[in-house]
């Protein structure tokens, strides 16, 4: 009895399996293969948006063609957003721990209203215009360092709270050991607590770095001007009010795709190994 209920369990198992991969085919590679397909096309044909072979295989135009768009601004895009997002994520990453350690580790009367604001920070919706004013008076508005506030004031609260679940899982005799031995607050910090952190710092660095890579909206207000393009911008490019060239915005999503799709494969290891460790852990 117990070796039928288990093989049928078993069997359930293998057709669930079955089923999610091609649930997942369905809903990501099959989009995938569709952009692909038509950004391989020439414009006539692509205009058609039809999920077939191309008569005709000119990527390699396409690809020229998007890239010297409006003076190579593709380029540009790639160097804003690279700068944007290794600028946010590193003071993510560095204040968020410093902060998720201070909040677990030093229990006083503000801590409730502290979490009170790093939850309202996940919960509020960003205002524009205000914020706008307020980047103004500062003198930031459309500058790069302005947006990458911008992005870390609104991935803060979500790192914040990753770090300071994490941090509760460290014993606290690390730190009277440390300060035993003479550590003071910040050597404490980045010589015994922070290389204790690793995978949730692979999981922060590949959430947030999708997250600020892909941002459409803030560069789009806070950022105007094709000087502080974002690779999310150039979708414009290609797009027009009574047309719209079909192969060439889908190559520009083929290769605005590409760098997140390259990260994954070079560091897929260490980012199931960096959520594996945390979800033990926690």
């Amino acid at each position: 009895m117990k070796e039928g209920i288990s093989r049928l369990n078993r069997t359930y198992s293998w057709v669930g399996g079955i089923v999610a991969i091609l649930l997942t085919g369905v809903l990501f590679v099959v989009p995938f293969v569709f952009i692909f397909l038509t950004a391989s096309k020439t414009g006539q044909e692509a205009s058609l948006l039809e999920f077939t072979w191309p008569t005709e295989w000119v990527i390699w135009d396409n690809v020229v063609e998007v890239i010297q768009s409006r003076d190579y601004i593709l380029v540009t895009a790639f160097i804003n957003s690279t700068i944007l997002t290794v600028a946010s994520v590193t003071v993510m990453v560095i204040v968020s721990a410093l902060v998720g350690y201070v909040l677990q580790r030093r229990k006083s009367r503000w801590n409730g209203f502290i979490s009170f604001m790093v939850l309202a920070g996940l919960i509020v919706p960003p205002a524009v215009v205000p914020t706008i004013w307020v980047m103004q008076g500062l003198g930031i508005y459309k500058t790069l360092h302005g947006l990458v506030l911008i992005e870390v004031a609104f991935g803060m609260a979500f790192c914040i709270l990753m770090f300071r679940a994490f941090v509760a899982t460290i014993p606290r005799e690390l730190d009277e050991a440390a300060v035993m031995d003479g550590a003071g607050p910040i050597r404490l910090f980045f010589r015994v607590i922070f290389p204790l952190l690793k995978s949730v710092i692979v999981t922060v660095i590949v959430v947030q770095s999708v997250f600020v890579f892909n941002d459409f909206q803030n560069p789009l207000y806070f950022l105007p001007g094709d000087q502080g393009a974002t690779v999310q911008l150039t979708l414009y490019n290609f797009q027009g009010q009574f047309s719209t060239s079909w192969n060439l915005l889908f190559m520009d999503i083929v290769l605005i795709t590409l760098p997140m799709l390259i990260m994954y494969i070079f560091f897929n290891r260490q980012i199931v190994a960096g959520l594996t460790s945390g979800a033990v852990k926690g």
